[in-house]
Parts: C-alpha cells; sequence; structure tokens
C-alpha cells in the first residue's frame, strides 16, 4: 500500500505543476495580448496627433508607449521563465522515468527540478512587477487626459466600421 501511494504521488504531482504552469502561462499570454493591443492603439493615436499637428498629445502619447513597452517586457520576460519552468519539469519527469534504469538520473532529476522552480520563481518576480506597475499607465494616462483630442480618440476605438459616419467617408 505504500508503494502504491509513492507512486500516485510521483505520477499526479508533475501532472497537478504542468496543469498550474500552463494556467500561468495562460493568464500571462493574455495579460500580453492586451498590453500588445493597447500599445498598438497608442501607436495609431500618437500618429493621428502628430499629422494632425497636435505635439504635446503626440508626446503623452510617446511617454504612454514607452511605459507600455517596459510592462510589456517584464510580462515576455515572466513568460519565459515560466516556459523555461515547465519544459523543466518536463524533462525531471523524464528523468525520473529514467532514474528506474540508471540511479543517476534521479540525482539529476532533482537538480532540473530545483532549477525548474526557481525559474518558476523568477518569472513571478517578473509577473509581480508588471503588476505593480500596471495602475501607473492607468494614472499616468487619466493625467493627461486633457491633452487627448476625444473626437479622434472616439474614432480610432470604433475602428474601420461602416456603421461609424465619421469614417465611413474614408473607407
Amino acid at each position: 500500500m505504500q508503494d502504491l501511494t509513492r507512486f500516485f504521488q510521483a505520477v499526479v504531482s508533475p501532472a497537478i505543476f504542468i496543469s498550474a504552469g500552463a494556467l500561468l502561462m495562460l493568464s500571462l499570454n493574455v495579460r500580453l495580448m492586451g498590453i500588445v493591443t493597447r500599445m498598438r492603439q497608442f501607436h495609431r493615436e500618437k500618429h493621428a496627433a502628430a499629422r494632425a499637428g497636435r505635439a504635446q498629445e503626440a508626446a503623452t502619447l510617446a511617454e504612454q508607449i514607452v511605459s507600455i513597452e517596459a510592462r510589456a517586457e517584464h510580462i515576455r520576460k515572466a513568460c519565459q521563465f515560466t516556459l523555461l519552468s515547465l519544459a523543466g519539469t518536463i524533462v525531471t519527469c523524464l528523468l525520473l522515468g529514467f532514474g528506474l534504469y540508471w540511479p543517476a538520473a534521479q540525482t539529476t532529476a532533482v537538480v532540473v527540478f530545483v532549477a525548474s522552480i526557481f525559474c518558476l520563481l523568477v518569472g513571478m518576480f517578473f509577473y509581480l512587477a508588471e503588476i505593480t506597475v500596471a495602475l501607473s499607465s492607468v494614472r499616468d494616462e487619466a493625467k493627461f487626459f486633457h491633452l487627448i483630442d476625444l473626437g479622434v480618440r472616439a474614432t480610432s476605438e470604433a475602428g474601420p466600421d461602416t456603421e461609424n459616419p465619421e469614417r465611413r467617408g474614408h473607407l
């Protein structure tokens, strides 16, 4: 009975760890997608402001872009370290299987697993750093909101929709 319990622990634990890591990657990916979408919107608005001669608005949007790029870099690093952690966990599982026939693989599996946990921890620090500064972008945008032309913003957010009368003439 003791061996059966240890067997299930050995089999289920990596599966839970890999599932948790995959969910974390999903969260990071959604966050990165939102940041990239926001960055693209700011680039379009900056270009429109520059073409319309609104230099102060374009400069403000450039500052926002720099801030969001830093956040995207934090998420990118968090993704990299989390993926390294997941890869290390999979390698650990393989090494534990090899350990049945090659005892040195068990020691190697422990080292790889500890390195994987360390990578996950580093990834979490990058994620935490991004979450910590996430509201700063919103605060900065609110601080400079009076500089942004609301008519251009409403048009750019509406997108190339034929229902939008302001954009209909440009299509």
